[in-house]
């Protein structure tokens, strides 16, 4: 018994080449094991990086649908496209108008404005001229100190021997107490036509004292010379081409005079076509005939009578709608009303004071939106309120109010974020 003993104590001890196997072994799984050590561990990080991703994926996508409402709140706009109120009226007013009125009343300013036209045309024809020659005269007073009246065509016998006579009734003064002639100018014709009486610088008598002591004592001597006496044939305009003349000057000078108005009409206030009219002066012909030639001359006055729109406006407002509140309004084809002055034959323009017109033909009458006001009243307002808001303004007909983003729910808070537009007519 001791002996097995002994031999298995024996037996138990592992031999060298036991030993040294047994190391190898160990040897041979140490990188095996360490390999799925390591796996392991990769793994277990895998799983930590992946679950960080989706975190930071659902943080940044949580930031940029927040940052996405707070710009779209920032930037949010409104538009409000509103149709004002509007009439239809026919219209055939008499009305009168005051000048440079500063009343109530409905007042007109008179635009006044001149000037002339010419031209130069063939002169085809000849006519019968009897022209007497004129001049000026001193008539002077040596008789004695009192005054001396010539009646109008007193006779004045020339130097030459000619007869001329003066065209006024004068009163020549006295001589004065140092024997200085009295003196008095005036205007002398020839006694005939003729270029016979055409003459330089004469001396002169008075005829009808002839044979008294007056004749050597009252003198005359003319002002330069003595012209324009003739008799003969001329050379004339036609009686076709005045008339054709007269009417081409008439139609250059009337666009003239109205370009000239309509540039120099002021702000706010209207000149309609039919509240114009010209004056023109009687033809002047130049007498001076140069290669059977002569020069037309054609004067005119264009009187525009003027009103202030606002205050017409505002007259025709009262006179066609009842219970009118003096809301701002405006009648956008106003100009193209028929205006109609009565008794224009009879009116002097130079000395007008007051007028009476008609104003016919359709028109539209608009209202106009205080734009601020309503702005105003919309700050903030949520859009479900618009319509009551809208209600308060009765010079809207109608309106649509537009949010944007489309999820905004109420009016932005800044007027410089809401548009109003709206759809005057014109």
């Amino acid at each position: 018994m001791p002996k097995r003993l002994l031999e298995d104590m024996v037996k138990a001890r592992p031999s060298r080449k036991e030993v040294v196997e047994e190391k190898l072994q160990k040897i041979r799984q140490e990188p095996r094991q360490e390999k799925i050590r390591e796996n392991k561990e990769l793994g277990e990080i895998g799983t930590n990086h992946g679950r960080s991703g989706y975190m930071l994926w659902f943080v940044a996508l949580i930031s940029v649908i927040f940052c996405f409402f707070a710009l779209s709140f920032l930037f949010s706009k409104a538009e409000v496209v509103a149709n004002p109120k509007t009439q239809d009226i026919i219209l055939n007013e008499s009305l009168s108008a005051v000048k440079n009125s500063d009343t109530n009343d409905l007042s007109f300013d008179l635009m006044v404005i001149s000037d002339e036209e010419n031209t130069t045309i063939q002169v085809s024809g000849e006519k019968d001229v009897s022209e007497k020659a004129t001049g000026t005269v001193v008539i002077y007073n040596a008789f004695g100190s009192s005054s001396q009246t010539l009646n109008i065509d007193t006779r004045l016998e020339g130097s030459n021997g000619k007869m001329y006579k003066t065209k006024t009734r004068v009163v020549v003064p006295g001589r004065s107490k140092d024997g200085v002639p009295g003196s008095v100018e005036v205007d002398i014709y020839a006694a005939e036509a003729g270029v016979e009486y055409n003459s330089g610088p004469l001396d002169f008598k008075i005829f009808g004292f002839k044979g008294t002591p007056k004749y050597d004592k009252f003198y005359a001597r003319s002002k330069g010379e003595i012209t324009g006496g003739f008799k003969g044939k001329t050379p004339a305009i036609t009686d076709i081409d005045r008339t054709t003349a007269v009417g081409n000057l008439n139609d250059i000078l009337q666009k003239k005079l109205l370009q000239k108005a309509t540039s120099q009409i002021p702000d706010g206030f209207i000149l309609f076509k039919d509240a114009i009219f010209l004056n023109t002066d009687d033809l002047s012909v130049s007498s001076v005939y140069d290669n059977n030639s002569a020069t037309l001359t054609l004067k005119g006055t264009l009187y525009g009578i003027l009103f202030n729109e606002q205050k017409l406006t505002k007259k025709i407002t009262e006179d066609k709608i009842e219970k009118y509140d003096e809301s701002e309004v405006y009648v956008p084809n106003i100009k193209n009303l028929a205006f109609s002055l009565f008794t224009k034959d009879n009116v002097s323009f130079e000395n007008v004071k007051n007028i009476n017109f008609n104003l016919s033909g359709p028109a539209k009458i608009v209202w106009k939106l205080d734009v601020d006001k309503f702005v105003a009243s919309l700050l903030g307002k949520p859009k479900k309120d618009f319509n009551q808001i809208l209600s308060q303004y009765p010079d809207i007909d109608s309106a649509i109010l537009t949010l944007s983003p489309v999820w905004k729910m109420s009016v932005p808070d800044k007027a410089k974020n809401i548009k109003v537009i709206i759809n005057y007519p014109e």
